[in-house]
C-alpha cells in the first residue's frame, strides 16, 4: 500500500476510509499515464474509470456545434477526482471531453470494481456517497456562478479558489470557462490591474 500512500491519505481525509478498508480495494486501483492533449474520456464513449489526479491538469469541455467552438466547463488538477460522473454512474456515453492539458499521472479504478466495493464494504459505500456529494456540489456551484455572478466576479473567484489554474493554462481556456472572448478577458484583467 506504500506505493498508493497519497491516495490512502486522501481517501482517509475525504471520507474517513480506513487503511484496512482501503486494503480491501487496493488491488483495484491502477496507475494510468495520460500525455498532454490525450483524453481521459471522450464524447460518445462511456466513462469506465474514476481517476484521482496525482500530477497534471485536465479540462472538461464540450464542442458547441452551433458556434463551432469548444466550451470549457471545469478544470481539475492534483489531489482531485476526475470522472464524467453521469456517464460513469449510468454507464451511457459521455456528452463531453476530458482532456489532459499537461502530462498527467493518475490512480484509476474501473466502474465494476468500485461498485463491487460499494456493495461489500461500508467504508467504500460511504466514500461513494461522499463522491456523489462532491460532484453535486461542483455542478451546483458552477451553475450558481453562471446564474448569479458577473463575468468579473467569476474571474476573481477562479483566481482566488484555483490560482494555479490561471497560471498553468492559456488565457483562451480561462476565457472559454468564463463564457467570454479572450479580448474581453484581457479588458477585465487590465481593469483589475
Amino acid at each position: 500500500m506504500e506505493d498508493k500512500k497519497e491516495l490512502v491519505d486522501f481517501l482517509h481525509n475525504f471520507s474517513g476510509l480506513s487503511q484496512e478498508d482501503f486494503g480491501k480495494g487496493s488491488a483495484c486501483w491502477y496507475s494510468r499515464t495520460i500525455k498532454k492533449g490525450e483524453f481521459f474520456n471522450m464524447q460518445s464513449f462511456v466513462c469506465s474509470d474514476l481517476g484521482f489526479i496525482r500530477s497534471g491538469l485536465f479540462r472538461i469541455y464540450y464542442f458547441d456545434e452551433e458556434a463551432r467552438e469548444e466550451r470549457n466547463m471545469f478544470f481539475f488538477s492534483e489531489g482531485q477526482f476526475i470522472v464524467s460522473f453521469a456517464s460513469f454512474i449510468y454507464q451511457y456515453p459521455c456528452i463531453y471531453y476530458i482532456e489532459a492539458l499537461e502530462d498527467a499521472e493518475l490512480y484509476a479504478i474501473k466502474y465494476k470494481d468500485l461498485y463491487h466495493l460499494y456493495d461489500v464494504n461500508n467504508g467504500w459505500a460511504n466514500t461513494g456517497r461522499r463522491l456523489a456529494e462532491l460532484f453535486f456540489i461542483y455542478a451546483q456551484l458552477r451553475m450558481e456562478a453562471l446564474l448569479f455572478n458577473t463575468v468579473e466576479q467569476r474571474y476573481l473567484k477562479l483566481q482566488k479558489e484555483q490560482p494555479e489554474i490561471v497560471k498553468r493554462i492559456p488565457l483562451f481556456h480561462v476565457a472559454s470557462y468564463l463564457g467570454i472572448t479572450s479580448q474581453s478577458l484581457s479588458r477585465i484583467r487590465k481593469r483589475l490591474g
